[in-house]
């Protein structure tokens, strides 16, 4: 029983070290804003600029040097940080499209020195 026990202790000890990934990313094609309207459907792309006002519930405005877009950030992609209008980042996202137009789903967010 001893040995069942700690044989399945040590598996789950080993599947949480690789949930622990410190490597390299996958990000989409850097891009612009002006340039998002270019940009399929679905497609991942990545941004970097500032959040600069808040709309409602999880939607924000990110700017860039070539314009402003809508972006959606759910709580999970915040991780507790404290992101102000002056604190610059890179956002992986996915290209959306609603009835109020294209718009970034953001799926990371890290923040830029």
């Amino acid at each position: 029983m001893k040995k069942i026990f700690f044989s399945l202790l040590f598996t789950l000890l080993a599947s949480t070290a690789f949930a622990q990934f410190t490597g390299p990313s996958a990000t989409g094609p850097t891009s612009t804003v002006a340039q998002v309207s270019k940009a399929r459907l679905g497609s991942y792309i990545t941004v970097t600029g500032r959040i600069v006002a808040h709309q409602r519930q999880d939607y924000f405005t990110f700017r860039d040097g070539t314009g402003e877009i809508r972006v959606e950030i759910d709580n999970s992609v915040w991780q507790n940080r404290q992101i102000g209008p002056e604190t610059k980042v890179r956002l992986l996202t996915e290209v959306g499209q609603s009835v109020a137009g294209r718009y970034l789903w953001v799926k990371s967010l890290e923040v830029v020195p």
